[in-house]
């Protein structure tokens, strides 16, 4: 499959891959056709999911079967009036049907917008509104359907609502609907099995056609609307086939919410076009035994999860559990802590290769198979991006100079990097200029070309006259053994300008040692890890951290409410605890 879209498809080093890395682009790809129903073609009884939950029902679909599958279900989404161009939103968690309406909605060139399970009332009409959504996929829970159903007034364009349940069953009814089609509320499974046969519209989508939109959940402001054109879906290739290191006898799980980009980075595009089997674990509470327990059950073979995820795995025994069928393990979503990494090569053998990336983009920056990983490190630039670091002048970055990670667009824009921020121009224009998309993420590049984070722009803090990025405090806190989770911040003073505060969960086993001891402790660590001037002279121990749906730390939360009741710093530095 790969070599449809590929003009060259083995690599042997960073060099090779960067200068001969070329896609072959139909003229109107679309995903579901050109790799879905290809591999349905070519290999029906190959399996290409195998979903599980925690209540253990299993479902293992073949790529034959997601042809018919999809294609029902692009006929029963034609039949409720969604077409070319429809902006559908999914709010399914990791249910089945998600990858199912995904695949159907590509089919019809519809515009896929996922949503996480969480959103509220306010969230539901801020999307509703802003994108214009059409109609609304959404799992039968008593929340998502009681915001949902509250949201309505407020959202005039939302024609059809599909729920997806267990069984078929009463639902809500909108009194004085004027949408054509009947009822604004419908069930999946109780109307699917009527819809009519599928023809493909004539209509064909063009690459340049909006296919899928994110709203950013951001760690500050508002969600942006990004969206994407359906080369995404190719850009995603290397994703899988080569970060990933992938192969049709790969089983390969990602964990991510439905509702995030990480999804479609592990769990759709790239496996697909490597043929790999994507895993799905459907689970309501995240508990590190419970994903090692199905990855020993089903012999995973391939991993990928935020830090977050590791942190909590490699505080488990992972003696007591069989993981010999594992092969590759990756990471992104947020930096990697070195002491992550080792401690998770000391347990399993296995190197974790670390990714870059943003939700206007596809993998940036990776760790190949073909390099040897640095801890902490992202890796080097994606061969589909020139990446480069510059300078707030505009000049670019010398090895070992911290600069904003900038992706150049010439005339052609690289397959994978977003559209817009939909409906918003001034936005889009802010972030692309000058020949640059600017991420808003800091970094610097050692001698052999690897990059490292230092945290978004608005993160870095201001001390004495030091520029200090978080994340080389978080990752000096990290390596001490009470240290599960932290978040580094600034805090205004008014004899530094501000000083840095580490916010900070601690291991089970630890808790009851939370005092003034164990802070100087933490205080002396980190000035013996990384340079004197970064400790943290403000310690606070709390039980988590505020987190976007993506996993990442919220330090726009900590900051928000550290400035309207700051944490008092003595003139000597000594810390307090709140």
């Amino acid at each position: 499959m790969v070599e449809r879209f590929l003009k060259q498809t083995h690599f042997t080093s960073v060099e090779d891959y960067n200068e001969h890395l070329e896609f072959i682009i139909p003229e109107h790809f679309n995903f579901a056709y050109d790799v879905m129903d290809a591999w349905a073609e070519e290999a029906p009884d190959k399996l290409a999911l195998l979903w599980t939950n925690d209540e253990g029902v299993e479902r293992r679909t073949t790529f034959g079967e997601l042809k018919v599958q999809t294609d029902q279900a692009a006929a029963y989404f034609q039949s409720l009036g969604i077409g070319k161009g429809d902006p559908v939103m999914l709010i399914l968690k990791r249910r089945y049907e998600w990858w199912i309406a995904m695949l159907a909605l590509h089919k019809l060139a519809a515009v896929v917008i996922p949503a996480t399970h969480m959103l509220t009332k306010h969230d539901i009409i801020y999307r509703d509104t802003r994108a214009s959504v059409k109609a609304i996929i959404c799992v039968d829970d008593p929340y998502v359907m009681g915001e949902i159903e509250k949201a309505l007034p407020e959202s005039p364009t939302v024609e059809k609502i599909v729920v997806v349940g267990p069984t078929p069953q009463p639902l809500p009814v909108r009194e004085g609907s004027s949408h054509p089609g009947g009822s604004l509320w419908h069930d999946w499974h109780a109307e699917i099995a009527s819809a009519p046969a599928f023809t493909r519209p004539a209509e064909k989508n063009d690459n340049e056609d909006t296919m899928i939109m994110y709203f950013t959940s951001g760690t500050s402001g508002e969600p942006k609307m990004v969206a994407h054109d359906f080369l995404y879906a190719m850009g995603h290739l290397t994703t899988g086939v080569f970060w990933h290191n992938l192969h049709e006898g790969s089983l390969h799980l990602t964990v991510a919410d439905t509702g995030w980009g990480k999804a479609v980075w592990g769990k759709f595009y790239g496996q697909w076009f490597a043929g790999a089997t994507v895993f799905v674990f459907d689970h309501e509470k995240f508990e590190a035994d419970s994903l090692l327990r199905q990855m020993e059950k089903y012999h995973v073979t391939s991993f990928c999860a935020p830090p977050t995820i590791y942190r909590f795995m490699i505080r488990e025994d992972l003696s007591k559990y069989d993981l010999s069928s594992l092969e590759y393990c990756t990471t992104a979503g947020e930096a990697l802590n070195p002491a992550v990494f080792d401690k998770f090569y000391e347990k399993t053998g296995i190197k974790m290769m670390e990714g870059f990336g943003q939700t206007e983009t596809t993998m940036t920056l990776g760790t190949m198979p073909w390099m040897e990983p640095k801890p902490g490190s992202m890796g080097k630039p994606n061969g589909q991006y020139q990446v480069d670091l510059l300078k707030p002048d505009g000049t670019p970055c010398e090895d070992g100079e911290k600069g904003e990670i900038v992706v150049k667009v010439g005339e052609k824009k690289p397959v994978g990097l977003f559209k817009e921020y939909y409906r918003d121009p001034e936005l889009t224009r802010q972030a692309w200029h000058d020949g640059y998309y600017f991420t808003g993420d800091m970094a610097w590049r050692d001698e052999d070309g690897y990059y490292w984070f230092e945290g978004r722009i608005d993160d870095v803090i201001k001390s004495s006259g030091y520029r200090i990025g978080p994340f080389e405090v978080e990752s000096a806190l990290m390596t001490h053994p009470a240290v599960v989770e932290c978040a580094i911040t600034g805090v205004p003073d008014d004899i530094r300008g501000m000083v840095v505060k580490a916010t900070v969960v601690l291991g089970k086993e630890w808790k009851f040692k939370a005092g003034d001891a164990l802070i100087k402790e933490l205080q002396q660590h980190v000035k013996h890890v990384t340079a004197p001037y970064k400790y943290p002279r403000i310690i606070e121990f709390v039980d988590e951290l505020p987190k976007t749906i993506s996993g990442k730390i919220r330090r726009v939360e900590i900051r928000k409410k550290d400035n309207k009741s700051p944490l008092p710093s003595s003139p000597k530095g000594e810390v307090s605890q709140n």
